[in-house]
């Protein structure tokens, strides 16, 4: 099974290429952390931004897999704790595809997206950097999968 972050950008910091690879190498085998990048669609002024995410919305749909069980991070999404998480990540191995977690651009994601997506998550009330946002929930995602595999990782 693999697990999708497709997020839209590219040229990020080193920093966080490095944070996203210290915890994709932690996972097993069975179970792949990938990385996949949306270029970013240029914004050139006043009403660009709606033609934008319009733009980066087909470029995400043409990326997903045919089979895949598709989680849209958006503010309007549910929240977790660690421990759902953990029941999370434990219920995609038996679904019988992969998982792609989708990050939009700075403006977010289209409706057209949030309907195709089998659920939204929301990591947090506040405005994460997108850069941030890579690290964040490759951790997350390891932790959730620590925590079901009885790893001892998260010690709460």
């Amino acid at each position: 099974m693999k697990i999708i972050l497709l997020a839209v950008g590219t040229k990020m910091p080193g920093w966080v290429q490095e944070g996203f690879n210290d915890y994709q190498k932690r996972f097993p085998s069975e179970m792949k952390l990938v990385l996949e990048e949306i270029p970013p669609v240029k914004r050139n002024g006043k009403g660009s931004e709606g033609k934008a995410k319009e733009l980066e919305a087909k470029l995400i749909l043409e990326a997903l897999p045919k089979k895949a069980y598709i989680i849209a991070l958006d503010e309007r999404g549910r929240q977790y704790t660690s421990l759902e998480m953990g029941q999370k990540v434990g219920s995609w191995q038996s679904l019988g595809m992969d998982v792609v977690l989708i990050v939009g651009g700075p403006n977010g994601l289209t409706d057209e997206i949030r309907q195709k997506a089998n659920e939204m998550w929301s990591l947090s009330k506040l405005t994460l950097p997108h850069p941030l946002v890579r690290v964040f929930l490759a951790e997350t995602i390891y932790r959730g999968y620590s925590i079901y595999a009885n790893l001892p990782y998260h010690r709460a």
